[in-house]
């Protein structure tokens, strides 16, 4: 088994709530306040940002000492009036093109951010993300997708992020024109990751729940193994492979619906500025399908969920047989564990170099982009309905693993290919299940499932 560092076995959280009131008006201030760049660390392994605390009545660019530290406004300010939406008497508020950014790290990471928006007054909608930075606000990259904001009540929107190390947050206006936004309650839970960069350990239903399998980052320079945090999985990218290494993803009975499948495959336009983007139509000829990780059928709650899955991000050049028959079957049954009252947690990824598809065996497609895999993988950990998800998973937990050939004669029985964790962590060089104790996972990993 790999062996993972220990986990973190608690985490600190702190919420810093302030009261303070100060009039202002929606005026733009004359007065050019040039912002002070910081790099500035906290202890801090968990903050509830409510605005509370602080002043600033103007939209002019300038620095801000909020409950959790120093932070940049820029085309946006504090707002205490009656039209500003805000639990308690202020929350930020943002116009045109502006943003509100950390000038902070947070020490230990993050797990989840989440934030609460609504429309200031009767303005229109708008729309803004969340940006993460890890090098110190040298550079941000989007998290999770593009939040639209049209309601004139609080509502929340969270994002999964598992990062660790240094981090710091931007919450960025991007549309919506002179329409302006409240801002309220940014509270962002610490990493808690264990080996190889684990995702959160405290958080139900997180596709990253059980670790990180490669210790993938948001760094840019990070390009064969650059974390990719969606709404519905998550996902390690490999730039110039042009596939996942693999992705994760929670499986539940909301989950499952009556969606149609969207067949609206599309190239993922979230990649960092001047990588490659796979095109819907890079495999075709090629003899291999656009393969699902997280399959479509996996996300039927939705038409947003469905298509989500869509994206080329989530694709790998898959034999006909082995993506149609093999994994389709092994897919319907996980669905049916879901239905049988279960939750499972998925890891799928592939590796290796040269499949066989049904015009022979390549090495790449779409001239070199994309490299066909040699080997397609899965591992599903299967817990009854429930809460505190991590701590249930014991040595009793059925743990699926399956490693087939990239080839289009593999047998249609997907039991025929089980194998154990240890197997693919051998092979791959990944800690699959790093937030799982280590005593556990020698257990679960070393076994292969005969059920």
């Amino acid at each position: 088994m790999y062996q993972p560092n220990k986990l973190l076995t608690g985490v600190l959280f702190v919420s810093l709530l302030f009261t303070a009131c100060k009039k202002n008006t929606d005026a733009v201030s004359n007065t050019n306040e040039t912002p002070t760049a910081t790099s500035a660390v906290t202890e801090l392994t968990s903050i509830n940002e409510t605005f509370e605390s602080g002043t600033k009545t103007s939209y002019a660019a300038a620095n801000v000492t909020v409950g959790s530290g120093s932070w940049y406004f820029d085309d946006a300010l504090i707002g205490n009036l009656s039209t500003d939406r805000k639990n308690g008497s202020q929350s930020a508020r943002i116009r045109n093109t502006g943003s509100i950014d950390m000038n902070f790290d947070l020490t230990a990471g993050a797990s989840t951010v989440s934030v609460k928006h609504a429309v200031f007054s009767s303005d229109g909608s708008s729309t803004w993300e969340l940006q993460i930075s890890t090098n110190g606000g040298s550079s941000y990259t989007k998290v999770g997708s593009t939040v639209t904001t049209s309601s004139t009540t609080l509502q929340t929107a969270t994002f999964t992020v598992n990062v660790s190390g240094n981090v710091r947050f931007s919450i960025v206006k991007t549309g919506g024109g002179t329409n302006r936004i409240n801002i309220d309650d940014v509270v962002i839970s610490a990493y808690g990751g264990g080996g190889g960069g684990g995702g959160g350990t405290g958080n139900d239903d997180d596709h990253m729940l059980m670790g990180n399998p490669s210790g993938a980052t948001t760094d840019v320079a990070n390009y064969t193994n650059y974390l990719m945090v969606k709404t519905y999985y998550a996902l390690s990218y490999h730039r110039d492979r042009g596939t996942p290494n693999w992705v994760c993803w929670h499986i539940q009975a909301s989950d499952l619906g009556s969606t149609a499948r969207q067949d609206d495959f599309r190239a993922d336009a979230t990649l960092p500025s001047g990588w490659y983007q796979v095109q819907n139509t890079s495999y075709s000829g090629s003899g291999f399908d656009r393969g699902h990780n997280c399959p479509s059928g996996d996300r039927t709650a939705s038409v947003a969920a469905n298509s989500s899955t869509f994206l080329m991000t989530n694709m790998i050049p898959q034999a006909p047989t082995n993506n149609q028959q093999t994994w389709a079957n092994l897919e319907s049954y996980t669905r049916s564990l879901v239905t049988a009252g279960n939750e499972v947690f998925v890891i799928m990824g592939s590796y290796g170099t040269g499949g066989t598809g049904s015009n022979g065996t390549l090495n790449t497609v779409d001239n070199g982009h994309v490299t066909v895999p040699n080997r397609v993988w899965k591992v599903i950990v299967v817990i009854p309905n429930g809460s505190g998800d991590l701590s249930r998973v014991t040595t009793s937990t059925r743990v699926i693993a399956v490693n087939t050939p990239n080839i289009n004669t593999t047998n249609s029985d997907w039991k025929t290919y089980r194998t154990s964790v240890d197997a693919i962590e051998s092979a791959t060089g990944y800690n699959l299940l790093s937030n799982v104790s280590a005593s556990i996972q020698s257990v679960i990993e070393a076994q292969v499932d005969n059920q």
